[in-house]
């Protein structure tokens, strides 16, 4: 019996040096991801509202996005963040996949004890926006949007328009019209926390719908509903 017990320790010992050999690279490359969590960089040029450049590499700050060029509110964001961190150094904190599809190093950015996206969003530069799943700044970010709610600034500046207070984002396709008459959209947009939104004409009648298409699966669980003036009309998460 004893025999048996010591042969069955000698077999098992084989097996785990056959697989910590086996698996030595996704080891080691797991303990370097591990160890280097975090990096300092000097910021050489802030190229829009959520990527900077530092060194020739171009970096995204997770957990946001920031009005495209053109859009209102891209020359803002991208001023916050100049005055923030433009020809500082910087710690880079690296949370889930380290590059984007387009090569980008994405990051969350700290100085001087900040949490530079978070802060973002907290002004009213950015939305949150989690292309790649939740990570752990999501409860961060998400009561960062509630704070710039409340304040009613930049990109949560509420809508006056009249019919801002009846029209709501009713489904994930649709928009509806509980107002006493017809309301006019023309260039009102709906968009994700991404890129993609569709931009409405013409107008709506009373107790009815508007549908349009976005894919949630790329653009987030959030839509945002914005009027003419890009003033926010209502905020649905599905």
């Amino acid at each position: 019996m004893a025999e048996k017990k010591q042969k069955d320790i000698i077999l098992i010992a084989v097996l785990v040096c056959a697989l910590i050999i086996l698996n030595y690279s996704f080891l080691d490359n797991s303990l370097k991801n591990f160890l280097n969590s975090e990096e300092a960089v000097h910021v050489d040029r802030v190229i829009d509202g959520d990527t900077i450049e530092s060194n020739g590499t171009s970096i995204r700050l997770l957990g946001i996005n920031t009005p495209e060029r053109g859009e209102p509110g891209y020359d803002a964001a991208k001023a916050f963040l100049e005055s923030r961190i433009l020809n500082k150094t910087v710690v880079l904190e690296f949370v889930g996949e380290r590059q984007d599809k387009y090569g980008r190093t994405l990051a969350y950015i700290h100085y001087s004890g900040e949490n530079v996206n978070v802060e973002s969003v907290r002004q009213g530069f950015a939305n949150y926006y989690f292309y790649s799943g939740k990570d752990k700044y999501y409860p961060d970010l998400t009561q960062a949007w509630d704070q710039c709610l409340a304040s009613n600034v930049n990109l949560c500046e509420k809508s006056t328009d009249i019919c801002a207070q009846c029209i709501i984002v009713s489904s994930s396709n649709s928009i509806t019209n509980n107002c006493k008459g017809s309301c006019g959209i023309t260039n009102w947009t709906i968009k994700g926390e991404g890129r993609e939104k569709t931009i409405f004409n013409g107008t709506i009648q009373a107790g009815s719908q508007r549908s349009f298409s976005l894919d949630l699966d790329n653009s987030g669980g959030t839509l945002f509903l914005r009027d003419k003036e890009n003033k926010l009309v209502d905020v649905e998460v599905f």
